[in-house]
């Protein structure tokens, strides 16, 4: 679960870290009035779609079906037993 909501949070500050090393690269000299709320409301729009499209796709993509309990991969009398649903 903390994975999950590492991630979601991860791609939620993606518009601001590409904005901040756009504005780094390009060398702005006014960065204070580059955060301005402007700028600020669509980079958050930019990643709630991120995340609400990312939550989207894990769902579509989820391999188990209901009632299936994940196995993580094993170690079973010296070999090698790959994660499955069960």
């Amino acid at each position: 679960m903390f994975r999950i909501t590492l991630t979601q949070v991860g791609f939620f500050l993606l518009p601001f870290a590409v904005y901040a090393l756009w504005l780094w690269l390009s060398k702005k000299t006014e960065t204070a009035k580059a955060w301005s709320r402007g700028h600020i409301f669509w980079l958050t729009v930019a990643g709630g779609l991120l995340v609400i499209v990312s939550f989207v796709v894990m769902a579509s993509f989820k391999e188990g079906h209901e009632g299936q309990t994940y196995r993580p991969v094993e170690f079973r009398d010296g070999v090698l037993v790959p994660g499955r649903y069960e």
